[in-house]
């Protein structure tokens, strides 16, 4: 049976879902006002092999991405480029799907952007203030009443106490206690701005996710994901407005992807410390980046560094190599690699252990190339369709091993015809010192009764 850390109450549980074979998945998308970097590719890579695997198993996944196109950081970072909000949001937006297309991440099944939701907002916000959860302050803001929730802190773990007394709370005068948080924002000069009975202005980032996760999957739903900064306040604050609105549970189970780091600091705008997926892709094949992180269990912590990626990569060439060359077969329908393969996912998707299955999956392809090549080529169709599972060994092995860079193709060809022509003319000094030119070059030979084939070191 399928096993799901819930954040909330700091286990693994049985998945049940609310309808048997099928589930509503959240996710919490970006704030469009820069590229993405690849702490945010470390969060879609979790929950895009989460889905995968869910698929998998036979779910149908309703899976719910939203994108946050109205923020402060949003508004500022458009009045910095001269740029309107407008054309500043739908540039980036194009910009992170050519990322995650480039990554292979599916599409979700919906990508509600919040300024589409506002009614949806207004309507909230009017129900919190009936019930007396929200209240108008002098200022014309809206703010949600935490002490009023008697829960809040239950998913982070905090003490409302500890919270009163700590740095993290915004000393505001308009404020009936330092801990309340803002639900709608009154309208400064110059910005955009959305009528509701208290005044123009814009929502809190916090009922954004309430009121759209709400109108695409209900009051209550399965799954709630997103990066662990978010656990605190931003999902907090979305279950105590969500819970005292509808007056039920908002999520059955909430998931928390770890952090990537740099110098064991995460990855953030903030810091200063992160590069682009655009940059990455530059330099590196995407499957690279998403082997280094589903090498590791979504919830753990990864660190970014030259070693990881060379790891990753030569592992992706050890898979690659052991499908090289074999023939197109079908895949057995019952193996025991494919039922360690689910007992792994079904452990709280457990990817380091499920790559541990498809490297033994290897073993046994290459041991079978010589002494049974149809079994060979049957685990090798069993090799790539449990790679598919994690986004993975979908492409040609020699397009791949060969892949990304900026070797010069042409050189190569022409240096290998030109060794070819030295051993077959036994001329051994100089058909050496053509291979040590190619691995000079960043080219790795392998001779074979077939001929020469090369892949980049």
């Amino acid at each position: 049976m399928l096993q799901i850390y819930n954040s909330k109450s700091l286990q693994k549980e049985i998945f049940e879902p609310i309808t048997p074979g099928h589930i509503g998945l959240y996710i919490c998308g970006i704030t469009v006002y820069d590229h993405c970097h690849i702490g945010h590719a470390r969060v879609f890579l979790a929950f895009d092999v989460i889905v995968r695997y869910l698929q998998y198993r036979g779910y149908q996944v309703r899976y719910i991405r939203n994108i946050t196109d109205i923020d402060d950081k949003i508004i500022h970072r458009a009045e910095e480029l001269g740029e309107s909000i407008q054309d500043l949001t739908y540039r980036f937006i194009a910009s992170m799907n050519e990322d995650l297309a480039a990554l292979h991440v599916l599409t979700p099944t919906e990508e509600p952007r919040a300024t589409l939701y506002m009614k949806e907002m207004v309507h909230m916000i009017e129900n919190l203030i009936k019930k007396n959860y929200a209240y108008v302050g002098p200022n014309n803001d809206v703010y949600f009443r935490v002490r009023k929730f008697d829960t809040y802190g239950a998913l982070s773990h905090k003490n409302i106490e500890d919270l009163a007394s700590g740095s993290r709370v915004e000393i505001n005068e308009a404020k009936e206690d330092p801990l309340d948080f803002v639900l709608w924002k009154q309208a400064k000069d110059h910005e955009p701005a959305w009528g509701a009975p208290w005044g123009k202005g814009r929502p809190g980032w916090h009922i954004e996710c309430s009121a759209m996760s709400a109108a695409c999957l209900g009051e209550t739903f399965d799954i709630h994901g997103g990066g662990p900064d978010l656990k605190f306040p931003h999902h907090e604050n979305e279950r105590a407005q969500s819970e005292a609105v509808h007056g039920k549970r908002m999520v059955n189970y909430w998931m928390h992807a770890g952090f990537l780091q740099v110098n064991k600091q995460k990855m953030s705008k903030s810091l200063g410390n992160f590069f682009t997926i655009k940059d990455f892709l530059s330099q590196f094949d995407p499957e690279v980046l998403r082997y280094m992180i589903i090498s590791s269990h979504y919830r753990s912590p990864i660190e970014y560094s030259d070693e990881h990626l060379t790891s990753a990569k030569l592992a992706l060439d050890r898979f690659y190599i052991a499908l090289k060359d074999i023939e197109k077969a079908e895949r057995p329908l019952e193996s025991g690699f494919e039922a360690r393969f689910q007992q792994a996912m079904d452990d709280d998707f457990n990817t380091p252990e499920a790559l541990a299955v498809l490297f033994d999956l290897v073993r046994e392809i290459n041991r079978n190339r010589e002494l049974n090549m149809k079994l060979a080529a049957e685990l090798a169709a069993l090799l790539i369709y449990l790679g598919g599972v994690l986004g993975l060994l979908q492409r040609n092995p020699q397009e791949f091993l060969q892949g990304h860079g900026d070797i010069d193709e042409a050189k190569v060809a022409e240096l290998i015809a030109a060794r070819n022509r030295a051993r077959s003319e036994k001329q051994w000094p100089e058909a050496d010192r053509l291979r040590q030119k190619l691995t000079d070059m960043g080219v790795v030979l392998e001779d074979s009764n077939n001929g020469t084939v090369w892949r980049r070191i």
